[in-house]
């Protein structure tokens, strides 16, 4: 499978960044990407103070490429570079070389399973 990680530094980003974050993947993102062409699944990793990142997985090499050369002409202006003030600190292509399903499933929603003051 045919993997890309776009990373944000979060070092010094105004308080309340993460926060606004989740809003955004929650409301917007998570549904535009529902229904992106080729994407096989993307998950939105965070470490608080630290980064923020998108990880896609797609059907083909050819997705990822297109994918990844939109994304790149388009960094600058990115609704996650606007809400961190910062554009992305690595673009990086990747395979990922088996995915499994443990016994607990695999939950797909917009929505956090986090306490909502969590930052």
């Amino acid at each position: 499978m045919f993997g890309l990680s776009i990373r944000w530094s979060l070092v010094g980003a105004p308080p309340g960044t993460l926060g606004r974050l989740r809003t955004y993947v929650e409301d917007e993102s998570f549904r535009r990407f529902a229904g992106l062409e080729g994407l096989r699944f993307k998950t939105w990793r965070a470490r608080a103070d630290e980064w923020f990142e998108g990880t896609y997985v797609f059907v083909d090499a050819e997705a990822r490429e297109a994918f990844q050369r939109d994304f790149t002409e388009r960094a600058s202006t990115a609704p996650g570079t606007e809400i961190i003030g910062a554009e992305p600190e690595l673009i990086e292509p990747f395979e990922v070389v088996a995915v499994v399903r443990g016994p607990a499933g695999f939950r797909s929603a917009a929505d956090f399973e986090r306490r909502r003051d969590d930052d």
